[in-house]
């Protein structure tokens, strides 16, 4: 699945181009910057795949308790909210922020990247550490209550991965003009909310749709359903994981790589170093290294995150007692 999430991203080029033919009545935009602009996109869909691959992994969580009939409308919701979030607020500030203070683009990305690596991090601790759930304020809401609750947390957890999305695109971007940022970060805002929220949908049907093959039918398509059913909650674990790597590789790439553009290659320098030597390996090779690379950084960083956020507090709080 999250090597499918991977390629899908590669038909936002496809959406691009798409996008950019309806707009081919605009004179100030020759054939060949249409062109630009569906690149563009493509490039700012990919670069942000770990955060898609996060999203993806994050929103199931928000439907589970709730009714079957509930499941689509709910996923639904959330993804008017991720539009939202990205057409009225993000977008605009976004190219406020190309127009009038692009110096300040790289130092965004950078504390973005950040940003995730201690998501990452704060994922990987609580996975190796888990501690037990607070105790539930679900039981005194309504059923609507506890559904509207639950769309507003999705929805601002959205807020900030669709930031990153939209920063992470920005910055593929940097050298376009106006026009082709705002179609590229429409294009990618429309196709990644659609990729997104569109798995989301698969996934949290999967068991469904396993049930009702075990239930009509018999023989392999009945075995198939009753595979999906048990399938599901370890692939939601897995993916998880994957969502929690993605964050950590794509977190310590875009640092890495900022750090690389304010005049402090070192860490540039070592990775690409290491990625020439194993060339003559292949492309797969190359990819593990660099991606490797940049995820040990991200931990890295994001576990020095963790312990400036959380056990330093602790140990201030515990003192003043």
């Amino acid at each position: 699945m999250a090597s499918g999430l991977f390629a899908l991203l590669d038909d936002i080029a496809a959406i691009a181009k798409v996008a950019a033919a309806s707009i081919d009545d605009i004179g100030t935009m020759a054939a060949s910057s249409l062109d630009d602009t569906a690149a563009a996109a493509a490039k700012a869909g990919s670069k942000a795949a770990g955060v898609v691959i996060d999203d993806a992994a994050v929103t199931p969580r928000y439907v589970v308790g709730f009714s079957a009939d509930r499941e689509i409308p709910i996923v639904a919701r959330i993804a008017r909210g991720s539009l939202k979030n990205k057409l009225l607020l993000l977008l605009p500030g976004a190219l406020a922020l190309a127009y009038f203070l692009p110096a300040v683009i790289t130092p965004l990305l950078m504390a973005g990247g950040a940003f995730l690596c201690f998501e990452g991090a704060e994922k990987l601790w609580e996975k190796l550490r888990p501690h037990a759930e607070a105790a539930s304020e679900d039981a005194t809401m309504t059923p609507q209550e506890r559904e509207n609750s639950m769309v507003s947390g999705a929805i601002r957890t959205d807020l900030i991965l669709s930031a990153e999305i939209m920063a992470i695109a920005l910055g593929t971007v940097e050298e376009a003009p106006i026009l082709e940022k705002a179609v590229a970060l429409l294009v990618v805002a429309l196709g990644i909310t659609a990729l997104v929220y569109g798995a989301v949908a698969l996934i949290v049907k999967a068991d469904d749709f396993g049930v009702h093959l075990a239930r009509k039918y018999t023989g392999v398509l009945a075995a198939f359903g009753r595979a999906l059913v048990a399938g599901m909650p370890p692939f939601l674990s897995l993916l998880a994981w994957v969502g929690m790597a993605a964050m950590l590789w794509v977190g310590g790439h875009i640092v890495i790589d900022g750090l690389n553009k304010l005049g402090v290659p070192v860490l540039h320098d070592l990775l690409h170093a290491a990625m020439h030597a194993v060339e003559a390996a292949g492309g797969l090779v190359i990819w593990l290294v660099e991606a490797g690379g940049s995820g040990l950084f991200g931990l890295a960083l994001g576990a020095v995150i963790v312990v400036v956020l959380h056990l330093v507090p602790r140990k201030g709080a515990a003192a003043g007692h």
